[in-house]
């Protein structure tokens, strides 16, 4: 299933309209500090599971 342009921004509104527009800033870094850190544990998790030669 794919979200189209239509849909996205519907998504965007409601969220919008749940938090206000004062806290999507603080939502979105939140976001992203989330994202960078499960990254940083995938790639820890590779680097573990790398065969010793």
């Amino acid at each position: 299933m794919r979200l189209g342009p239509l849909e996205i921004l519907l998504i965007l509104l409601v969220i919008l309209l749940l938090f206000g527009a004062k806290k999507l800033p603080e939502l979105a870094r939140g976001i992203g500090q989330s994202a960078r850190e499960f990254k940083k544990g995938l790639q820890e998790e590779e680097k573990r599971d790398e065969p010793k030669a």
